[in-house]
C-alpha cells in the first residue's frame, strides 16, 4: 500500500484523481444521510421553538463565543448520563440555526441547563464567575446588563419561518412586543406569549428588574430554556427504564 501512494506521488494527475475520488467518497458518507433525515429524525408534538427574548438570548450566546467553551449534546455514555441527564437527540436541535452540538468542554455541557439552577445565579454567574464557583476560569460579561435591541427580532423570525422553523404570521408580527412581554409577567402581553408559545415558557424578569429589558434579560431566558423545548428525551429515558 505504501509503494502504491509512493508511486502515485510521482504522477500528479493520478494523484489528484486520487484526491478527488477520496474526498468525493467523504462527501457522499456526510451528505447522503441528509437527504433521508425527515424520515430519521421524528419531531416530538411537544417541540417548541424559542421565543423571541430566548432567540435574542441564543445570538448573544453565539456573539459571545459562550459555544466554543460549552457544547449542548450529552452524548450517551453512562458517565454523561449520571451528569447531565438523558441524551442528545437530533429532533431538540430541529429548529437551531445554527446547531451548537459538539464535544468540546472547557465548561459543562449545558443541554439540560433550564431550571438547574436560578436566575440570580444566573446573573450573578455571567457578571462574575468566581462570586458562585471560585474556581471558574469563565470571562465576566458584565456588559450584558445594556439595554437588548429588538429590532431586528421581526426579521430574525421571519427568516427562520422561511427555513422551516413554525413561527406563523401573529409570532413574526409580535415578535418585539412578546420580548418585552417576557420579562415582563404583570404586563399585558405576557398572555399572548404563553398563548403563542405554550404554558412551559417561563414569564419573568430574569435580571431582575422589569423595567428595562436587557441583554442579560436575553441570555438567561435562553439558559433557562435549554432542555425544556420537549419532554422527548426524558420519556425515552423512563421508556429505557422499564
Amino acid at each position: 500500500m505504501l509503494k502504491l501512494h509512493y508511486n502515485l506521488e510521482k504522477v500528479s494527475m493520478g494523484l489528484v484523481v486520487g484526491i478527488i475520488v477520496a474526498a468525493s467518497i467523504g462527501g457522499i458518507v456526510e451528505i447522503a444521510p441528509l437527504f433521508s433525515i425527515n424520515e430519521t429524525v421524528e419531531l416530538p408534538d411537544d417541540l417548541r421553538p424559542h421565543t423571541p427574548l430566548e432567540l435574542a438570548g441564543r445570538e448573544i450566546y453565539i456573539r459571545e463565543g459562550c459555544y466554543a467553551c460549552h457544547s449542548q449534546m450529552v452524548r450517551s455514555l453512562a458517565d454523561e448520563l449520571d451528569r447531565y441527564g438523558p441524551y442528545s437527540l437530533a429532533a431538540e436541535s430541529a429548529y437551531d440555526r445554527p446547531m451548537l452540538w459538539g464535544s468540546k468542554r472547557t465548561g459543562p455541557d449545558l443541554a439540560r441547563l433550564g431550571g438547574k439552577y436560578s436566575d440570580d445565579w444566573h446573573v450573578a454567574h455571567l457578571i462574575d464567575p468566581r462570586s458562585v464557583v471560585p474556581a471558574s476560569i469563565m470571562p465576566s460579561y458584565p456588559w450584558l446588563m445594556r439595554p437588548l435591541e429588538i429590532g431586528l427580532l421581526r426579521d430574525e423570525l421571519a427568516t427562520l419561518a422561511r427555513l422551516g422553523v413554525p413561527y406563523d404570521e401573529a409570532m413574526i408580527e409580535g415578535a418585539a412586543n412578546d420580548a418585552l412581554a417576557q420579562s415582563r409577567p404583570d404586563s399585558d402581553g405576557a398572555e399572548a406569549v404563553i398563548e403563542r408559545y405554550g404554558e412551559t415558557v417561563a414569564i419573568r424578569s430574569f435580571d431582575g428588574d422589569p423595567s428595562k429589558l436587557t441583554e442579560m434579560d436575553a441570555v438567561v431566558a435562553y439558559l433557562q430554556s435549554l432542555g425544556t423545548l420537549t419532554n422527548a428525551p426524558y420519556e425515552l429515558l423512563a421508556e429505557g427504564a422499564e
